[in-house]
């Protein structure tokens, strides 16, 4: 039986010109530059509703991708609200989760069983390190987060480990080669995936299987793809070949907002779209919902000094606005004592002002110190909002492994996690003996425990 849905007739009024343009021209490739602030979200959201809901597009025929879980939630949750449903037999969610479910169908042509194991950073840290030791490269000299690194540079660039030897251009280099090599026999000995070999080995199964490559392409009739100016090399083939037959690609992003070229990101992509897509359609996004009009002239006054990136000027209706004010500080201690000071200049202006008014933002987690120790000084209170993802608490962790370990027993890294936890007198030299006649019989870790007799010493 057929689902129905809202009247989407009024669906279109809650857009200016170019969202609606955005929204409605379904057929053909399509290239939405939206600035910041310029309703984004929104276009891709009403997009998806006008194919559901007015195009009568059975919603298992789109495919909606984008960066984050949280970004997919809120995509999910606000086309839902849209079409009055509870769920959609939709493919809607981040890149990896995407090509986790495809491969759950599909591993078995790449020699996977459909159970495989998805190793998060944490995973991925500990099977590094354990290959390092294999190989007697020691941690001070070998940051196992740098080989990791780079490790996962060369997958979004495509490089098997004999690729990525072949051109390792210094002796660093070299080393990350040697583990990259044990890294991935080990992965696939544990029936495991990391997060990059999800998208490689989807993008694998489409170039090696063109019958599978077929039945995707014939099941996503229309593929909408948010933040494109983030895709790497791997993403952009796998959506490009996804598209193939009906070509009704949707790319939405900003050249403006590229900022992780250091983790495989091309902003090429985005740059070059009408190149691969020449009948392409492109829309550009530039009135701005959330600032005012003298933050975005300072904001357009930076970018536009960027000679390679697609012409635009963001405007708001909103008019006027706080001056901007800027401190070039010398450094972090310097910065830090400013911005206390500024805290106790303001309190001073504004007696009914509390500490809870205040807020301090920061790139990255290291800057925190700095602006504590301040603080302190001054006597001032402060809370810092943020700590360990609920996903990552050593207790959850410990008990996912367990969970990972009853679904996929394979699963090494996951069984060396649990193996002492709670304690059983079963040490590092034991796990090690055990693995070296796991690997000389070509069976698993855990199988070797049940042959442990036989492991001499």
């Amino acid at each position: 039986m057929a689902r129905t849905y809202k009247d989407m007739r009024n669906l279109l009024e809650n857009l200016n010109e170019p969202q609606r343009t955005a929204v409605t021209t379904t057929e053909g490739p399509v290239l939405v530059v939206a600035g910041a602030g310029s309703g984004k979200t929104r276009v891709i959201t009403y997009r998806v509703a006008y194919l559901i809901g007015t195009m009568r597009v059975p919603p298992r025929n789109i495919l909606a991708v984008t960066f984050t879980n949280k970004a997919a939630e809120e995509m999910r949750g606000r086309i839902h609200k849209l079409l009055g449903a509870t769920e959609l037999e939709s493919w809607i969610g981040t890149f990896h989760a995407t090509c986790a479910q495809l491969l759950r169908r599909e591993a078995g042509r790449l020699g996977y069983k459909s159970n495989f194991a998805i190793y998060d950073e944490s995973d991925q840290s500990r099977l590094v390190k354990h290959c390092m030791k294999k190989l007697s490269l020691p941690e001070r000299d070998y940051s196992p987060n740098a080989v990791l690194s780079r490790i996962g540079l060369a997958k979004s660039n495509m490089l098997s480990p004999a690729e990525f030897e072949g051109g390792a251009s210094d002796y660093f280099e070299e080393e990350v080669a040697r583990v990259y090599k044990i890294y991935q026999r080990s992965l696939r000995e544990n029936n495991a995936m990391d997060f990059d070999d999800l998208l490689n080995n989807a993008l694998k199964v489409l170039v090696e299987h063109p019958d599978c490559l077929e039945k995707y392409q014939g099941l996503f009739r229309y593929i909408l793809v948010d933040e494109f100016q983030d895709t790497n090399r791997v993403q952009y083939d796998l959506v490009r070949r996804l598209a193939g037959e009906h070509r009704n690609l949707c790319a939405v992003g900003d050249d403006d907002q590229s900022i992780y070229s250091w983790r495989g990101a091309n902003v090429e992509n985005l740059l070059n779209f009408q190149s691969d897509f020449p009948e392409a359609v492109a829309v550009f996004l530039e009135e701005n919902y959330r600032s005012t009009q003298l933050i975005l002239e300072a904001a357009n006054a930076v970018i536009e000094n960027n000679g390679r990136r697609k012409p635009k000027r963001l405007w708001t209706q909103n008019k006027g606005g706080e001056k901007i004010l800027w401190f070039p500080a010398i450094n972090e201690r310097v910065e830090a004592k400013y911005i206390v000071d500024r805290v106790r200049e303001l309190k001073a202006e504004y007696p009914d002002l509390k500490n809870g008014d205040f807020a301090v933002f920061y790139r990255t987690n290291a800057q925190s110190r700095v602006l504590e120790d301040e603080f302190r000084s001054a006597g001032m209170p402060y809370t810092i909002v943020g700590s360990l993802r609920f996903y990552d608490r050593k207790e959850i962790k410990d008990a996912l492994a367990y969970l990972k370990v009853i679904a996929n027993p394979s699963d090494g890294v996951s069984l060396r996690r649990i193996v002492g936890t709670p304690p059983r007198g079963i040490g590092g030299v034991t796990l090690d003996r055990a693995e070296a006649f796991a690997e000389q019989e070509g069976i698993s870790l855990f199988d070797s425990f049940g042959r442990a007799s036989e492991i001499p010493r």
